[in-house]
């Protein structure tokens, strides 16, 4: 295809161009690659959050494979990560902030092989600036150890970092707002495997407005990692007739893991 180096491996070009789309749809311009080595700003936040607007790429010389490796240990995620967790603390950007007790960042292994998504935090992870805490959190904590995880294994997060009013759906302009602290967190921990919790995470990954029913029954893959779609825990606390599909999602995502 035109406009790709001739050692791009064609089978990655039609996702690529279908991640890129998505990127010129949300308002997302340009990425920033690198740091500039003399910039006072927060750096290593900044080398994975996308800059939303025009603008003009940093350009700094390639990183040696001794930066590489730096980049990449896990004392040096986990201090990235808490940067990022500091900036959402701060974040004003749209309206949920002035409803919140507490911004709900993410907790978890920065090392797991699977990074578990939901819609946004409810009152009692308002309440104590944790996901997944309350009811529905406790439902997926039973879950994971009957497929033998513990909630330190793996890596718990939403969409939106504050919660909406009445446990509403997230509006776009909120999660768009969220997006770039979840691409950063996604680029950082890199996982193995995503499961998407529920509709509204479900569609936000994957840039669809197929039903949940669909999404389950398809493979999919966000940005090359593969997404397993399935119930949020809310659901099945509303509908005990969902566990029988769910327990059916879990085992799949404990195969998938295990084969890694």
């Amino acid at each position: 295809m035109k406009g790709f180096p001739k050692n791009c491996p064609q089978e990655i070009i039609p996702e690529l161009i279908s991640y890129l789309k998505r990127l010129d749809q949300k308002g997302i311009k340009s990425l920033y690659l690198a740091p500039s080595p003399t910039s006072s700003k927060d750096t290593d936040v900044e080398t994975v959050v996308p800059e939303t607007g025009m603008g003009f790429e940093k350009k700094t010389a390639p990183a040696t494979d001794t930066e590489k490796d730096m980049k990449t240990t896990p004392a040096n995620v986990a201090k990235r990560l808490a940067e990022l967790e500091s900036k959402v603390k701060t974040c004003d950007e749209c309206a949920l902030h002035g409803g919140r007790t507490n911004a709900v960042f993410g907790t978890g292994d920065p090392e797991t092989r699977v990074m578990f998504i939901g819609e946004g935090p409810g009152r009692d992870e308002d309440q104590k600036g944790e996901p997944f805490v309350g009811r529905s959190g406790q439902l997926l904590t039973k879950i994971l150890a009957a497929i033998d995880l513990r909630r330190e294994d793996v890596y718990i997060t939403n969409i939106v970092k504050c919660r909406p009013p009445q446990n509403r759906d997230p509006l776009e302009e909120e999660v768009r707002c969220c997006e770039r602290y979840l691409v950063a967190q996604i680029e950082l921990i890199k996982p193995k495997l995503i499961c998407a919790l529920g509709r509204i995470a479900a569609q936000w990954l994957l840039d669809t407005k197929e039903p949940l029913a669909t999404l389950r029954s398809t493979e999919n893959s966000y940005c090359g990692i593969p997404v397993l779609v399935t119930y949020h825990p809310a659901a099945l606390l509303r509908n005990p007739g969902l566990k029988k599909g769910a327990w059916e999602d879990f085992k799949k995502l404990r195969s998938i893991i295990s084969d890694e």
